[in-house]
C-alpha cells in the first residue's frame, strides 16, 4: 500500500488503498443508527491520514511546543489528534514508533485504561436493546453472572448487592488495598500453587473468595476487576466473546477497523503497533506468568491480554477521536448510542462519583479520560467548546498516571496559541472537507 502528497498538498492513495476503503465501507454499511437511517462511514483513517496533511507553517510553534515536552519527559514517540464539533482538524505523529520507524497517525498504540470507555458503550448499546439493565444485579442467584462455579466461592453477601452500575463506576465494594488482581498475576499463581496464567474465569473465582471493602453503591474506589466482571457480563448477555461484539457492535459502526485487543510481548504486536518503552531507570521486573525471568516491565511485566476490558485495547488516535465523536451528542458525527445513552454516560453527580466509561464529566461539558501503565500514557479531553485532544504517548515517565496533568496542561497551551489556527477541514473524510468554525 502507498499513499503520497502530491504537490497541491492532496492525498495520493494507490490502488490497494482505494480497495481497502471500499471493502471498509461495504462492511460497515450493514450497521445502522436506526433502521432507517444508514450511518455514514470515513475512510480508513489508519490507511489514508499521513503526518505531511497537518503540516503548516502556522503550526510551527505547535510542534516544537509538543517536541519540547516529549524531551523534558523523554518520550519516545508521541500521537496526537485533535477534533472540533466532530471534525477531525489535525492528526499527527512526533517521534518515532519503533526503532528508526517515525511515527504516524496510523500507528496503533496501547491505551490502557481508555479502554474503560470502549467497554461502558458496549455496555450501554445492550441496554439501549433490552438485553441489560444498569440497575440489574451481577452476581449470585438471579444475577447476570449466576454460575454455581462463581455461588460456591461467595461468602460475602454484599456481592449480591452489586450492580452494572456500580461496576461502571467504581463502586463495587472492590480494594486495591488487598491487592489488584489484574496486576498481581504472580502473586495469584504463588498462593494457588497454580503453574498456568489464571483464566478470566479463575481470577473472577479469586475475587469472589474474597471479602468486599465496603457495601457496594456507597463508596467508589477505582476497580480494575471491575471492568474485567462488565467484559464478562458482556459475553454472557451477548453470547459472543467480548471482542467480537465490541468489533461488531461498537467500534466498526463507528468506524473505528484498527482497534484490537494487544499482546503482552513485542512479537504479539499488531502490524502497525509501536514499540514500548519504559523510563530509563526503570528496573526489570519479573515476568507475570511467575517464569522467574526478568523482563521490561512494559514486555511480560503485567498480563495486559488479560485485561480485556479494562485496558487491552490498541488503537490509533485519529480513530478513538472518531469514537468520541459517535458518543458525544453531536449531530456532525451520527452517533451509535442514543441521546439518553450519551446524557447518562456525561451526567455530573458530584466530584466523587466516577461517570459511565470517563473518568470524571463536569456540568461545564468538560469530560476527561486517561490511561497509564507500563510503556504508555493516554488522554482524551473533551472542552466545553467541542474540541476533543487525543494523546497516546509509546513511554512511561516516573509519573505513571499523574503525567496525565502534565499533558493536560500542554493541551491548554497548545489551545491558548493554536486553536484559531488549526486547519477548518476535516479529515475524517477522503477529500478533506472545509468546514465552517
Amino acid at each position: 500500500m502507498s499513499i503520497g502528497i502530491s504537490k497541491k498538498g492532496k492525498v495520493a492513495i494507490s490502488c490497494a488503498s482505494v480497495l481497502v476503503v471500499a471493502a471498509v465501507i461495504a462492511i460497515a454499511s450493514g450497521f445502522r443508527k436506526k433502521d432507517s437511517e444508514p450511518i455514514k462511514i470515513p475512510v480508513n483513517l489508519n490507511a489514508t491520514l499521513v503526518n505531511e496533511m497537518s503540516d503548516t507553517s502556522l503550526l510551527a510553534g505547535f510542534d516544537q511546543q509538543v517536541k519540547d515536552y516529549m524531551t523534558y519527559w523523554g518520550l519516545k514517540g508521541v500521537s496526537l489528534s485533535v477534533m472540533r464539533n466532530d471534525s477531525l482538524l489535525f492528526s499527527k505523529g512526533y517521534g518515532y514508533a519503533d526503532t528508526k520507524v517515525p511515527m504516524k497517525p496510523g500507528h496503533i498504540l496501547r491505551m490502557a485504561s481508555v479502554s474503560k470507555l470502549v467497554t461502558a458503550v458496549g455496555i450501554m448499546v445492550l441496554q439501549e436493546r433490552g438485553q441489560l439493565s444498569l440497575k440489574e444485579q451481577v452476581f449470585g442467584p438471579g444475577g447476570i453472572l449466576d454460575d454455581s462455579l462463581y455461588n460456591s466461592v461467595i461468602t460475602d453477601t454484599l456481592y449480591y448487592k452489586i450492580t452494572v452500575e456500580d461496576l461502571l463506576r467504581h463502586k463495587g465494594g472492590f480494594s486495591k488495598k488487598g491487592g489488584d488482581p489484574m496486576f498481581s498475576t504472580r502473586w495469584i499463581m504463588m498462593q494457588n500453587r497454580w503453574k498456568e496464567v489464571p483464566t478470566k474465569e479463575q481470577l473472577m473465582q479469586v475475587q469472589l473468595s474474597r471479602q468486599l471493602k465496603f457495601e457496594p453503591g456507597t463508596w467508589q474506589d477505582y476497580s480494575n476487576f471491575g471492568y474485567l466482571a462488565l467484559s464478562m457480563v458482556i459475553e454472557k448477555v451477548s453470547g459472543m466473546p467480548y471482542e467480537d461484539f465490541i468489533q461488531e457492535n461498537v467500534l466498526h459502526p463507528a468506524g473505528c477497523i484498527g482497534f484490537r485487543l494487544a499482546g503482552n510481548y513485542y512479537a504479539d504486536k499488531h502490524p502497525e503497533e509501536v514499540r514500548y518503552y519504559v523510563q530509563k531507570d526503570d528496573e526489570p521486573a519479573e515476568e507475570f506468568n511467575n517464569s522467574g525471568r526478568k523482563v521490561p516491565r512494559c514486555y511480560g511485566g503485567n498480563d495486559v491480554a488479560g485485561l480485556l476490558g479494562a485496558g487491552a485495547w490498541v488503537g490509533s488516535t485519529p480513530e478513538l477521536a472518531l469514537l468520541v465523536a459517535s458518543i458525544d451528542g453531536k449531530p456532525e458525527v451520527p452517533d451509535i448510542i442514543s441521546k439518553e445513552s450519551v446524557e447518562a454516560m456525561t451526567e455530573y453527580f458530584d466530584p466523587d462519583t466516577y461517570s459511565l466509561g470517563w473518568n470524571d464529566t463536569k456540568p461545564t461539558g468538560e469530560w476527561t479520560r486517561t490511561g497509564t501503565f507500563a510503556g504508555t500514557s493516554a488522554l482524551v479531553k473533551y472542552f466545553p467548546d467541542g474540541e476533543c485532544w487525543v494523546f497516546i504517548t509509546n513511554t512511561s515517565t516516573y509519573k505513571g498516571p499523574e503525567l496525565a496533568k502534565f499533558t493536560n496542561g500542554l493541551f491548554e497551551k497548545l489551545r491558548a496559541g493554536y486553536s484559531a489556527k488549526l486547519p477548518k477541514r476535516n479529515l475524517f473524510y477522503d477529500e478533506p472537507q472545509q468546514i465552517q468554525q
